[in-house]
């Protein structure tokens, strides 16, 4: 792979006809925001002859449902047949805040087999080789800030900002950054989103509609986690939440309601890891892990649940039951201190 310039990127897309962005599993508001802040500049640009698609391989959460142009993100699991039909028959592919393939499910093998050009766009530790160029930063807080310093260099390109942009590119960063505590957070970050202010973006809508639209069952399984379900490991500053499939389902749960939740681990003094275990309807287990200074959650995620991300803030996921995924991540969560 080597690194992609926004000169040679708009090379690529005005040779292009079909172009195709595509984000991981599971999408956050990173994954859309940057998706879908990229389409507003590719439409904003205008490249006359291209068509661009945003697809993602299964449903994002309701509230980021109000994103300028969500409506037209292709949902594969919903549509998995014209999902490969877009892929097969792209001249572009721009794959956002992923590193790996395998994050975009069933997708990844029609993005291997496919011949069109391929650039990878994320801020996340230890990419594959699975494009031809690549823009990619760990230092980046968010993809969604990437996406901003690829298109927007300098005040000149900044006149393809749009509101409609600016938005999303809002929306991933204040997510990604855990509305701007994380120690990602930069002054090129704030930087940036002054721009984005500048191009009238609304960011107390931004924030009611991500942080503010909680249902009530929503806001109850939040107090059913911190008083049932959230326990502290002995001698080690490590914390953790378990859910089962059922439980999640006494409270109605839907997709994005346990957002931010293990959060909460990390904010009781002392604490350095918090894991938050999710059982899925098939039995398996995703998990998300939160760390803080040193404790490196990413390589802990490679190393034992087939996931990774960023040194403080990993996934992945276990096929064993919830109860064998709890006992393996209390047996070695203690290598790492």
């Amino acid at each position: 792979m080597q690194q992609i310039s926004r000169a040679r990127l708009i090379r690529c897309l005005s040779q292009a006809k079909q172009v195709v962005l595509i984000s991981h599993a599971n999408p956050d508001g990173d994954a859309l925001g940057s998706s879908l802040g990229l389409y507003h500049w590719i439409k904003e640009y205008g490249f006359t002859n291209t068509s661009c698609s945003v697809i993602v391989p299964n449903a994002y959460p309701e509230f980021l449902s109000g994103l300028p142009s969500c409506s037209k993100v292709l949902i594969a699991q919903h549509n998995p047949e014209l999902a490969s039909r877009k892929i097969d028959a792209a001249d572009v592919i721009i794959l956002l805040d992923f590193n790996a393939l395998k994050r975009i499910d069933a997708l990844g093998a029609h993005v291997a087999k496919s011949k069109a050009i391929k650039v990878l766009i994320d801020h996340h530790q230890q990419p594959e080789p699975c494009a031809d160029f690549y823009f990619h930063d760990v230092k980046a807080c968010s993809t969604s800030e990437l996406v901003f310093e690829l298109t927007m260099p300098t005040v000149q390109t900044q006149k393809y900002l749009t509101k409609a942009m600016a938005t999303c590119i809002y929306t991933g960063i204040m997510t990604d950054t855990g509305n701007f505590r994380f120690p990602s957070v930069r002054s090129k970050t704030h930087t940036i989103v002054s721009h984005l202010l500048r191009a009238g973006i609304a960011h107390y809508r931004i924030h009611e509609m991500v942080y503010d639209a909680y249902t009530l069952e929503r806001m109850q399984l939040l107090g059913f986690g911190l008083t049932q379900k959230l326990e502290c490991l002995k001698n080690i500053p490590v914390a953790f939440f378990s859910f089962s499939y059922q439980e999640l389902q006494a409270y109605k749960y839907a997709k994005g309601d346990l957002e931010g939740v293990v959060n909460y681990g990390l904010s009781i003094k002392g604490i350095q890891i918090c894991a938050l275990f999710n059982e899925q309807e098939d039995g398996t287990v995703r998990i998300s892990f939160r760390s803080k200074g040193k404790a490196d959650v990413n390589r802990f995620a490679r190393r034992y649940f087939n996931g990774g991300g960023h040194i403080n803030a990993a996934g992945g996921r276990s096929m064993h039951s919830l109860s064998k995924t709890l006992d393996l991540f209390k047996t070695h969560i203690k290598e790492l201190f």
